[in-house]
Parts: C-alpha cells; structure tokens; sequence
C-alpha cells in the first residue's frame, strides 16, 4: 500500500493542492498528515483526497473544535494506526513519544511533523522507521516537501512538490 505523508500545511491551500495531486499521481491510498494544518478552511481542501484521510492536531492547529465539525476522525497525538498491515504511529511532535513508550515499542513506522525538517525514513536497528516529510506549506525552509511510504517495503520517498 502507498500512503501520501504530509505535515506542517499550515494553511497554504497551494502546496496542499499540489500534494494531494502527487499523491494521486503516485497511486496512494491514503494520506496521512501529521499536524499543523491550521484553520478548518485547509481541512475542507484535504478532504477533496479520494482516499482515506488521517491526521492529528499539532501546536498550530488552534481552532479545534471547527476543525472536528468537518473532520471528527482527526485525532489527538500520539495516536496509532493499521494500515497495509503495518503499526504507524503518528504525532505532531516527535519529542511527546517519551510519554508514551509502550505505543513507540509497537510500532513499525512512526510519522510525526513539526521541525519541518525532513527525516526521511530512517531505521536504527530494530527499531522503527522513523519519518518526517519535512514542511507541505515551505513558508520556514522555501521547500515543500511530502513523502511516499510504501507499506509493503517500508520504503520512503521524499518528493518536494
């Protein structure tokens, strides 16, 4: 299973254009973001995917509950997920893990946003792929940039859109 991995929109309906585009270019599935999308106006553009759609709140995302009415399935992090036949974990921000290292020992990926740099599917040992697709928005870096994860390989891509 292809999944599209996003992070750090922040409102810039553009980029989250062009990203979901890439992800169905590319054959994805699913899309997850993993927060920061901002204001409920850049959840309705997210929504317009064909797949299914996951994601959780971030430090930006400030106007939860008008993001809820529209999306009622976005989560609170950290926040685990089955797909492909893989354990994600997803947060907004990697460091909150160390609270929760029970989740971290079930996981085989773990997704997360918020530096807005890029971690582009590193694996230590056994432990889990850990991902960052860097910023969707570019407002902090000048790059925007998502990620293609392959379930099946746990291959990552980075692609700057």
């Amino acid at each position: 299973m292809k999944i599209g991995v996003m992070s750090d929109s922040h409102d810039n309906l553009p980029a989250i254009r062009r990203a979901l585009a890439r992800f169905e270019a590319e054959g994805a599935e699913a899309v997850i973001h993993a927060g920061d999308f901002v204001a409920p106006f850049s959840i309705k553009e997210l929504l317009k995917f064909k797949g299914a759609l996951y994601g959780c709140f971030g430090n930006n995302d400030g106007e939860k509950a008008g993001i809820r009415a529209l999306w009622p399935a976005v989560a609170e992090p950290p926040c685990e997920l089955q797909l492909g036949g893989r354990r994600i974990l997803l947060t907004h921000d990697e460091a909150a893990l160390q609270k929760a290292p029970e989740l971290l020992r079930r996981a085989e990926v773990v997704i997360f946003g918020h530096s807005h740099h890029v971690v582009p599917g590193e694996r230590r040992g056994g432990s889990p792929v850990r991902l960052n697709p860097g910023e969707c928005g570019g407002w902090l870096t000048g790059k925007s940039t998502v990620a293609i994860l392959d379930t099946e390989t746990l291959g990552v891509r980075i692609l700057e859109i």
